[in-house]
């Protein structure tokens, strides 16, 4: 990749070389003829990398950190195992089955914490039979069930501070707030919910909070407000050792957006919970797997439909669903170019286009008006920030295959 190319996205380990899209030193247009489309590639280094890189801000707070991947956002196995074999991190589970699946890929039920909701008495039942894993209780009927079947052991409370924070003003992002919301134990709930722990022989040891997805440095202020305003219920545990943070810690998507400082965000966590003894939970999604992944898909169709050029590909919304879901910016690049990249980017050489999906549904649209440089059926699209909640939250709507998945080492 040239330096005159002003991609925002560019990074050492995902760039042009010459003319063709490379992830992890791995050509990806030759990978994806190799395997087909669509096709999932996962960059093992890189989340490696993005697990050091918070484990080192968690250091930094001075508290003994610990990171607990949040399986939901991808559930790879074989990327599951690379993050067992480094010894990096531990799993969030949030139901029976995947807890089932973090220990057939390595991780012991002692390296699981389990964070659910609504949870039936067939989860139950499994976590009895699991008493190494931290349960994180929402709700006092879970509390209530769970003394019923696993006295003795110790857990954690989920709170609400009725404050959430999210990628930017996206409201569908945030889990706490004005809105009353079903995740969750809110103040006026707390002690009668400490008080059933202890009648039901449960011991009370940390708090987690999970207040919304994908914020970055400009929301950090309102995250060290939910942080202060937890630490209510903290003071309130009599003998607490952990607080987990949840997750929630976004990526960039577009070019105005910066990469969440991590020095700043171990201090917010130093300033709100330092002498307290506690350990210090994260439970990262996104920004572990997130940048590490890209979609790729082929072009089918291009073609204008009055003012409109579409370019149409053979995946849809089943495939990723955050941006019609949860309205996400997608980042749509080519695998190969036409020329350097300098060029190929230039600003007269882009022209406007409406991606479009294979699925039968008027909102199978991946972007729309994003610039593009020159592409022709039969080439190859990467679509970005695919690595996290894009293959684990797929479906098989209108019977369209699913993509394959490869990790990349």
């Amino acid at each position: 990749m040239t330096d005159t190319a002003p991609l925002w996205w560019v990074r050492e380990d995902l760039r042009y070389v010459g003319t063709d899209l490379h992830l992890g030193g791995v050509n990806l247009a030759h990978a994806a003829r190799g395997s087909g489309t669509p096709a999932y590639f996962y960059s093992g280094p890189r989340v490696l990398a993005n697990l050091r890189r918070l484990q080192g801000a968690l250091d930094a707070t001075g508290l003994r950190g610990r990171i607990r991947y949040a399986m939901k956002a991808n559930r790879f196995g074989p990327l599951l195992t690379l993050m067992k074999t480094s010894g990096l991190c531990g799993i969030d589970a949030c139901s029976p089955n995947e807890l089932r699946h973090a220990v057939r890929c390595g991780f012991s039920p002692g390296e699981v914490s389990y964070t659910a909701t609504s949870v039936s008495p067939a989860d139950l039942d499994v976590l009895a039979r699991n008493p190494e894993t931290w349960i994180n209780c929402d709700s006092l009927s879970t509390i209530r069930r769970l003394g019923a079947v696993s006295p003795g052991r110790s857990i954690g409370l989920r709170v609400n501070p009725a404050l959430g924070v999210g990628y930017g003003e996206n409201q569908l992002l945030r889990y706490a707030g004005e809105r009353t919301s079903k995740f969750g134990i809110y103040r006026e709930h707390f002690d009668e919910a400490l008080a059933l722990a202890a009648q039901v022989g449960l011991k009370v040891e940390g708090i987690h909070f999970h207040v919304g997805c994908g914020y970055l440095n400009a929301q950090l202020p309102a995250w060290r407000e939910v942080l202060h305003a937890c630490r209510w219920f903290l003071d309130r545990v009599p003998n607490p050792r952990v607080v987990n943070l949840g997750g929630g810690l976004g990526v960039p998507h577009v070019a105005t957006d910066r990469a969440l400082d991590l020095e700043t965000w171990a201090g917010v966590i130093r300033e709100t919970f330092g002498g307290t003894g506690v350990e210090i939970w994260v439970e990262p999604g996104d920004f572990v797997v997130k940048d590490a992944g890209v979609l790729v898909l082929q072009l089918n169709t291009v073609e204008r439909k009055r003012n409109t050029l579409f370019y149409g590909v053979d995946g849809g919304f089943n495939l990723a669903m955050e941006p019609v879901f949860y309205k996400l910016p997608c980042e749509p690049v080519p695998a190969r170019l036409r020329g350097e990249a300098a060029t190929a980017w230039s600003p007269d050489a882009l022209h406007p286009v409406t991606l479009a999906g294979n699925i039968n549904e008027a909102l199978d649209l991946w972007a729309e008006n994003v610039p593009l440089p020159e592409m022709a059926e039969g080439d190859l699209l990467v679509l970005l920030n695919a690595g996290g909640y894009a293959a684990a939250m797929s479906s098989d709507h209108c019977m369209r295959a699913q993509a394959t998945e490869h990790l990349l080492l």
